[in-house]
């Protein structure tokens, strides 16, 4: 994000915490959900996202891509909130899915379930496992900026995805021989 740096040089804290917001925030609050599976933490913890990184903007050394950098600050953040609080089961409630014209509201109900129920299971998988499936197929990081920002080797990412591969594929057999 070279504007990142100019943001900076310019002194217009205002400006980059927009420009951020904007390009990151989604990606930030959906991160931040689905390693606490509570929407009030992940708007918490997106706001106190944002707060963290522009107080410590110039502090960022442009190691790591700017997306990277805030999913670490994400990361620790829940992390946190996941030590010091209570969780409570959540429910996944509907996914956002491609919208077509030509589905009918039948084939569209079908959809929305099916993306539901995987969205279950992954969701259930137990958090390394978890974070590394979102992180390379919905984010679509590369291995080796995983294993940063989750502080692993890029052995042990590689790991935990053949893991979680094999677990979601288990459930998801275990569901159609119900």
């Amino acid at each position: 994000m070279e504007y990142l740096n100019n943001l900076v040089a310019a002194d217009n804290p205002s400006s980059v915490l927009m420009e951020m917001m904007e390009a990151y925030g989604q990606d930030v609050w959906n991160y931040a959900y689905f390693l606490t599976r509570r929407r009030d933490a992940a708007d918490d913890i997106s706001q106190d996202v944002f707060l963290k990184a522009l107080q410590h903007l110039r502090q960022f050394e442009g190691r790591s891509s700017v997306k990277t950098w805030l999913f670490a600050i994400t990361r620790n953040l829940s992390m946190n909130y996941l030590k010091s609080s209570f969780i409570k089961k959540v429910t996944l409630v509907e996914w956002v899915t491609p919208k077509r014209n030509e589905r009918s509201a039948e084939m569209e109900a079908i959809g929305n379930m099916e993306v539901s129920r995987i969205w279950q299971h992954v969701l259930s998988l137990p958090v390394k496992f978890r974070e590394v499936l979102i992180l390379e197929f919905h984010y679509q990081l590369p291995r080796r900026e995983i294993a940063a920002l989750l502080d692993i080797s890029e052995g042990t990412v590689k790991s935990r995805l053949h893991r979680a591969r094999a677990r979601m594929e288990a459930l998801l057999k275990g569901e159609e021989a119900e």
